[in-house]
Formats: C-alpha cells, structure tokens, sequence
C-alpha cells in the first residue's frame, strides 16, 4: 500500500514578483478539476455540420470521448474503433484503421459528406503510416472528405498543441471555391461572435456578408466558407490554423486579437479596416464609456476579493491589469502557463502589483486547493469559481463571444450581475462545454 510522505502536497500559489515566464509552475503529475465548461476536441470537431467522429484508440482513452458525445446527444454522429494490445504485438495498426473506419462508414444509415477521425497517442509510438491510412481511405470513399484529428496529449509540450491542431483541422474539408470580395470568415471560435461586437459591427457597417461555423445549419453553408476573401480570426489558439486554411484556399487571413487594452484593440480594428479598404470605425468616446462601466462595476463589487481564471479568456493578466487599475481588489488569477500575448502584462503586473496571487489549475496540490466553506471572492471563471468556491461568479468560458471595447463594458456588467446573483457553483461548472448546444 502506498502511503504519502509528509502529508497533503504544498499549494503552489506564489506571488507574480517571484513567477516565471512562460511557465510559472512545474510540470508534473497533473489534476482536472470539476469545471469542465470549456470546449474539448470532441465538441468542436461537432461543429461541421452533417460530419461524422471517428475516435481510434485504447479503450480507457474512449472512455471519456464516448461519454462527451453522449452528453451532447450527439452519439449518432460519433463512433468508435478500439486499438487493443495484439494490434500493436502483431502490427496492424494502420489495417485496423482502414479496415475499422470503412466498416463504421459502410454501417451509417447515411453517407456523411465529411468524416473526421481522431487517432492517438499510440499510433505516433507505433509509428504508424498516417499518410498512407488516409490515402487508402480517400480513394475507397472519393464522395466523403476526411480530415486528419488528433487525441494525443502527448504532444501539448511540443509544436502545435491538440487545440491548435483541432482549430486547423476544422477546416479541412473546405474545397476550394471562387472568392467573393465582400465574403468574411470568423474563424477558430468555439463560440458565436456577439453581433454587437465591435469587429461584427464593423463588417455588418460595411457591408460584409459573413460567413461563420457556428451559424452553420448545412454542409453546403459550411462550404460556402472557401468563398471568403478575408479570414478573421480572434482565438490565439486559431492564428496557425487561419495561416494554413488562407495559405491552401487563397484569401488573406489577419488575426485581430481579444484585448483588454484600448491601444490594443483600436490598433487590431483599424488594421482590419485597411485589409477590407473600409473606414476605420469611430472610436471617440469609447474609453470614457469603459472608463463609466468600469466605475459602477467597481462600486457594485465594493472591496471584495476578485479571482480570474484563463478559462474566462484568452488575456486573464491583462484583465487583471484592466480591472487593478481601475481601483478592484484582484487577488487570484489562475493559470498554469503565460502567453506570449500576456508577456507585457506579465511584466507590468510583476512591477506594480507584485503581490498578486498566481496559481496553477492542473498542479496536483490543487485538489486540495478549495475551501470547505464558501469564501467571499467574486470570481471571472468557471475554475476561479471552483477553487474559491463561491456563487457569486461569471460564467464564461472562451470569452463568450466577446471582443473589442464590448467585452471590457459587456464583462463589467456580467460583474454586477454576479454580485446581484448567486449562481449554482456545482451544478453550472460541470456542464461539459457551455453553449455548444447539447450538453446538460
């Protein structure tokens, strides 16, 4: 029996003046903890409209892909080949494949026009001919469009990471098509852009038809992506994957990315505007209207504790920075590494406010991290909710769809909201991948 030496592992929280850049923490024996709001590659990969999932791998892998899918309702559209111990001992991995993907695709009651299927950790061990896997598939299937995904977290330290790679992927099938000048598409966003975003209003002003996954009902409106002139991407995640799909298809892709900070995304609107040969949109006014929402939130939370988290979005150190500036008690922010994007906040947090709290979300010694008792912290996230455990919280993930001055004014008022009301911490954070539109 094995027995823990000294007791329960140290919380690593440590203040931002003795962090790190870009990783604060050590690597080790990882925790995930019951704030499962965000988006995982099963969930986006169900974005293609009509597509089928087909998850190669060992069965204590499927284990939790096979429970996604049944939590969205979405098992139709999802199947399954297990890899065991003698396909590796005898070496037919790629048959297994091949042989497995055609049977399931053979059995569908109905042929989907794209299929996208995940292999894993053990086909890279193996050393499995990928390329000839897909090129056996696609000349038995010419009428399906298969899209190469990848399960293997194996790869999350190095090169493109499983989200990155999902990102790209979604956009493989896309064939190319003629390009229409006034097409746009948002891409690599889980979540729909709000359509009072100030990027979607600037397209909708000008006269953009815009063309975006998640209001894709068909196929065919799927396709009709390849026709776009520009791609716009806001998620850090998607910047790779838009260069490639702009790359393959022809357009032009520009990354105008989520920010907290004026210079920031006043800079990222009006390079926007240029690559549509549009008038940059008018700003006048707009800080002094952050400037009001930030004050009332500021009065509405008083001098109560603030915890962030990156869940609620890409930039949670330049929300931090935002909000100290602006007179808030930000104690917490939650995350396990820092992005390049997040480097000159990094910086100007670690000056100014140097005791700020950083801790990690997936350290061991996190699962011993929340309180028993509810704390007093109002928390932007799902996992600052979580290990703070409080009620009063914002809950959002992926930055909700926001962008531009609007998120700084919508997410002040989410703030007030959270104040006013309390939510149901544990029944809300466990809902696998918030707004995808089936999981309850």
């Amino acid at each position: 029996m094995l027995k823990r030496i000294g007791g329960k592992p140290q919380l690593t929280g440590i203040p931002i003046r003795d962090a790190s850049f870009p990783s604060p923490f050590p690597s080790g024996l990882e925790y995930a903890s019951p704030a499962r709001g965000t988006w995982n590659i099963v969930h986006t990969g169900m974005l293609i409209p009509e597509a089928h999932e087909i998850f190669v791998c060992a069965a204590s892998c499927l284990r939790g892909v096979v429970l996604t899918a049944a939590e969205l309702g979405m098992s139709h559209r999802f199947s399954t080949v297990e890899v065991k111990e003698r396909n590796l001992l005898e070496g037919d991995m790629e048959e297994l494949v091949i042989e497995g993907v055609s049977d399931i695709i053979e059995k569908l009651p109905n042929r989907p026009p794209a299929v996208l299927v995940y292999t894993s950790c053990v086909h890279h061990f193996a050393g499995c001919d990928l390329d000839l896997i897909y090129e056996r598939l696609r000349s038995r299937f010419p009428d399906i469009d298969f899209a190469d995904c990848y399960m293997n977290p194996i790869m999350r330290k190095s090169g493109l990471t499983p989200d990155q790679l999902m990102r790209s992927r979604l956009y493989m099938p896309l064939k190319p098509r003629a390009i229409r000048a006034d097409a746009v598409a948002l891409i690599g966003s889980d979540l729909p852009l709000d359509e009072d975003s100030d990027l979607k209003r600037l397209l909708r002003d000008n006269g953009r038809v815009v063309h975006e996954i998640t209001a894709c009902k068909t196929y065919e409106a799927y396709q009709q992506m390849a026709e776009s002139a520009v791609y716009v991407s806001s998620y850090p995640s998607a910047v790779a994957g838009g260069d490639m799909l702009a790359a393959r298809l022809g357009g032009r892709h520009i990354y105008v990315p989520f920010s907290y900070d004026y210079d920031e995304i006043e800079a990222g609107l009006t390079r926007l505007a240029q690559v549509l040969g549009v008038p940059a949109p008018d700003f006048s006014g707009k800080r002094d209207l952050c400037a009001k929402a930030l004050e009332e939130a500021r009065a509405a939370v008083g001098d109560r504790p603030i915890a962030i988290d990156y869940t609620f979005c890409p930039r949670p150190l330049g929300l931090a920075k935002l909000l100290l500036q602006a007179g808030f008690r930000v104690e917490r922010v939650y995350l396990d590494v820092i992005t390049g994007e997040e480097k000159a906040a990094f910086a100007f947090l670690k000056e100014h406010y140097p005791d700020l709290m950083l801790y990690p979300t997936v350290h061991a010694a996190m699962r011993f991290h929340s309180p028993g008792e509810r704390s007093d912290f109002v928390a932007i996230g799902q996992k600052a909710a979580h290990f703070t455990n409080t009620p009063n919280f914002v809950n959002v993930v992926e930055g909700g769809g926001m962008l531009g001055y609007q998120a700084i004014l919508k997410t002040m008022k989410l703030l007030q909201e959270a104040v006013r009301e309390e939510k149901d911490l544990r029944g809300l954070i466990q809902i696998k991948g918030m707004g995808c539109g089936g999981c309850v």
